[in-house]
This record gives C-alpha cells, sequence and structure tokens, in this order.
C-alpha cells in the first residue's frame, strides 16, 4: 500500500509540473499576427493568358454542351485531358495568342511602371 501511495505521488507531481509548464509556454507565447495583402492597383494592366487559358475559353462552351451534367472542376478535368492529348501543332495558334498577349501585358507595364514613377 506504502508504494501505491508513492508512485501516486511521483504520478501526480509529474502531472501538476507538465500541466504548469505547459500552461506557461501557452501564456508566454505571442498571438499569431495577421497577414495583410497589398491592395491591387485598378490601373495596373491585366496579366497576361497562358495559351491554356486561350484554349479553355474557346473549348469550354464545346466541352459543356457534350457533358452537360459535368460540374465545374470535371470540365476543368476534361479541358486538361483535351490539352494535354493535342499536338504541338495543335497548339500552335494558342501559343501565339498567348505569345501576342505576353507583348501587350509588357508594354502596358512599362507604360505603367513610367507614369506611377512620376
Amino acid at each position: 500500500m506504502e508504494m501505491r501511495s508513492s508512485v501516486v505521488e511521483c504520478v501526480s507531481h509529474l502531472v501538476t509540473t507538465t500541466t504548469t509548464t505547459a500552461q506557461t509556454v501557452m501564456s508566454t507565447r505571442e498571438p499569431k499576427k495577421r497577414v495583410t495583402r497589398k491592395k491591387k492597383d485598378p490601373n495596373a494592366p491585366k496579366r497576361s493568358m497562358s495559351a491554356y487559358m486561350f484554349f479553355a475559353n474557346e473549348n469550354r462552351d464545346i466541352v459543356k454542351s457534350e457533358n452537360p451534367n459535368a460540374t465545374f472542376g470535371q470540365l476543368g478535368k476534361l479541358l486538361g485531358e483535351k490539352w494535354k492529348n493535342m499536338s504541338t501543332e495543335d497548339k500552335e495558334p494558342y501559343d501565339a495568342k498567348a505569345a501576342a498577349d505576353k507583348k501587350r501585358y509588357e508594354s502596358e507595364k512599362e507604360l505603367y511602371n513610367a507614369t506611377k514613377e512620376k
């Protein structure tokens, strides 16, 4: 019986010291700081679209009419599969559109940065 009481005392001592230590650690922590994003400038140029985005915008209605019960996510998967299965020759018009859009964005960005610095 005496052995049992000494074990209980040891265990109870451990429990009280660990909770005290845990409480101390919790009380010394600083609260997490919230990260705030910068607000986008409404005059900033719109980013360029990728070749896939041109393809998806052009073919979304076709895929949707072929699969009327498909969800938004399923439509994305179907469009992605179509894009992956296309040959590089079939992707060329979309790549050309993407390159032209990238040039548009870069020129608009230069103009925007020049006016922004003044």
